[in-house]
């Protein structure tokens, strides 16, 4: 039965997100925006100035950054959703001895909150990252039906400076030079009875 859910085709009309409120060092008024994909499958977030640092003249407190968006999710009546994966790209420069993290978690109001899933990268390395977070079929946190409930994304990254040189900044971001990075959310459809 949950496996066919995940299966059934994406709702035909068109979904719409709304950013509610966006709190967090990592995405200040103005730096974080959302879009949903044309045939229903995804949305994606794009951070403009989301970087934590440490080392070199870095300040004690850019080394860890999160941010927690809200979002309105408005789909057609009779579907809901769940997120069955997540793309989280970005770059880091981390120098030898040093590492980064990325942690993700999500929610729909007023229901438990996923796991965090963490990923690190270790130094030396100056590259663009990619990891991608999938949830089992029988794990997927549904929307309620029926039910108007704010869907939450939480994000953090950290640099741990390790025992790379104290004069050398080290950094992991959301963000890349061209501006082309996103994390991307990708739904699960499922009919509603």
């Amino acid at each position: 039965m949950a496996q066919a859910a995940v299966n059934d085709p994406p709702p035909p009309g068109r979904i719409t997100l709304d950013v509610l409120t966006v709190n967090g060092s990592g995405c200040k008024a103005g730096t974080a925006a959302v879009a949903s994909a044309a045939d229903n499958t995804a949305f994606t977030v794009t951070y403009s100035d989301y970087l934590a640092q440490a080392g070199g003249k870095s300040n004690p407190t850019d080394l860890r950054k999160n941010c927690q968006l809200s979002l309105a999710v408005h789909i057609p009546q009779g579907f809901t959703y769940a997120i069955a994966s997540a793309d989280y790209r970005g770059y880091a420069n981390l120098a030898d001895g040093a590492s980064g993290l990325e942690r993700a978690s999500y929610y729909h109001q007023g229901q438990a909150q996923t796991t965090p899933v963490s990923h690190t990268i270790k130094g030396k390395y100056a590259d663009n990252w990619q990891f991608t977070d999938s949830t089992p079929v029988g794990a997927l946190v549904w929307k309620p039906c029926g039910e108007d409930r704010n869907f939450n994304i939480n994000t953090e990254l950290r640099v741990d400076k390790g025992t790379s040189d104290p004069n050398t900044t080290s950094f992991i971001s959301f963000d890349s030079a061209d501006g082309g990075v996103k994390t991307i959310y990708h739904f699960a459809w499922k009919k509603c009875p």
